[in-house]
């Protein structure tokens, strides 16, 4: 009777307390360094395969990785007209667009050849949609003629006066869940980006350099401020901007403290968590 008694106390509980509903997987298309005729990063490939990994792993987002820039358009992508497909209307179906996904992830670099309404496209995607966008490493080494991409990300690359070093690195806000696998000051082989048209009143700084560690007699050091941000967040309109210098070099990618960092950057730009990112001056 006892044991009875268990079984249906037990089928009561389990009628009772409904399951949590299964979280929706996102989309995240992940972009790499596409075909510019300039310098190339050996680590994008192991940078996005990580990528894909972490987000099969946490089963939070599948990742579409691609090295062009087709999908960054809301329009529906026609085949091209000498290819042969047979029925006319299957010529787009198995495209995706901007409006299948929920953030984007981009190591591109230099001035890929987006058209007027593309651009319109990905600003829209974030601004009005209030998608995400996690910029990697030579995230701000693009589009440089185009200033509300640079407005955007928060910068644009200005030299790397250290090229790759073990940058001293202070975490200045240890909240934000992208920051979280970080002790509050720590050292990383990475290559560290210094940045121009940048200003703390647009986003918020995560962390920086620390200057009272690095040579600051180096000529190519432009920054009088001597403020190196590394890492750093934003809103922008009801999207959601993140952006860090850290992923040159594979090490880097295989670091888990940094893997934590992407993989955290992305759920907060797909709006899976929350932080305060308002502007603040530096400390």
């Amino acid at each position: 009777m006892l044991k009875r008694s268990c079984v249906i106390v037990a089928l009561i509980i389990t009628v009772a307390i409904p399951s949590s509903p299964q979280l929706k997987k996102r989309r995240l298309l992940a972009i790499g360094d596409v075909h510019r005729k300039i310098y190339q990063h050996d680590a994008v490939s192991h940078a996005l395969a990580t990528i894909e990994r972490l987000g099969r792993q946490s089963g939070l987002f599948d990742t579409y990785i691609r090295t062009d820039i087709q999908l960054l358009t809301k329009h529906p992508i026609e085949f091209a007209e000498n290819l042969a497909v047979p029925d006319a209307s299957q010529r787009s179906v198995n495209y995706k667009t901007l409006n299948d996904f929920d953030a984007i992830l981009f190591y591109g670099i230099g001035e890929l050849e987006l058209t007027d309404q593309q651009k319109a496209d990905l600003l829209s995607f974030v601004k009005e949609d209030g998608k995400g966008f996690v910029g990697v490493h030579t995230a701000i080494t693009s589009f440089y003629t185009w200033p509300e991409y640079g407005e955007m990300i928060g910068g644009y690359f200005d030299d790397h006066p250290w090229t790759i070093l073990d940058a001293p690195v202070i975490v200045e806000d240890p909240s934000f869940p992208a920051m979280k696998a970080f002790p509050k000051s720590f050292s990383v082989r990475d290559e560290i980006y210094q940045v121009r048209n940048f200003s703390r009143d647009r986003v918020r700084v995560l962390a920086r350099l620390d200057a009272s560690k690095l040579d600051l007699r180096n000529p190519r050091v432009h920054r009088k401020d001597n403020d190196f941000a590394v890492a750093w967040a934003r809103n922008y309109g009801r999207g959601r901007v993140f952006y860090s210098t850290f992923g040159h070099t594979e090490e880097s990618w295989d670091d888990p403290a940094m893997q934590t960092m992407w993989v955290e950057a992305i759920k907060w730009a797909m709006g899976l968590t929350n932080a305060d990112v308002s502007p603040r001056p530096a400390p």
